[in-house]
């Protein structure tokens, strides 16, 4: 697996994101914030952790949406998460959407990702160009 090769928009890019070391993820030119069943921070790369000023022994095994990142917890995000468990089914959505924990407001595209098949699901975070 070449992650030089995985863009924010790649087809199937949750299961392609399981697959890489951690070295791999830190090598993608977006944030990526992988979070298990229990919400709980699992994988998070260089990109976002620069980005957002967070190092990583402060995320992993932080629940997201309550520790991490609470601006991402209402329903454009965390319920699109909770609803694609309720269903059993898959989620593969991008929205515009604001960050502003700790931060003046960026805008950014947010690509939500969670497979029935996979213990990880992923925000992955594309910051816009100034």
């Amino acid at each position: 697996m070449n992650a030089s090769t995985l863009s924010f928009s790649t087809t199937d890019l949750a299961a392609q994101l399981d697959n890489l070391t951690a070295e791999q993820l830190d090598q993608l030119d977006f944030g990526v914030i992988g979070f298990d069943a229990d919400t709980n921070v699992q994988r998070y790369n260089a990109f976002e952790s620069q980005a957002a000023g967070l190092s990583p022994q402060r995320v992993i095994g932080q629940p997201l949406f309550t520790n991490v990142a609470p601006c991402l917890n209402n329903f454009m995000v965390a319920q699109r998460f909770e609803d694609a468990i309720d269903q059993g089914g898959s989620l593969d959505d991008t929205i515009d959407y604001v960050l502003t924990l700790r931060m003046r407001p960026v805008k950014v595209a947010l690509r939500l990702l969670a497979s029935p098949t996979s213990g990880n699901r992923y925000v992955l975070v594309q910051r816009q160009p100034r």
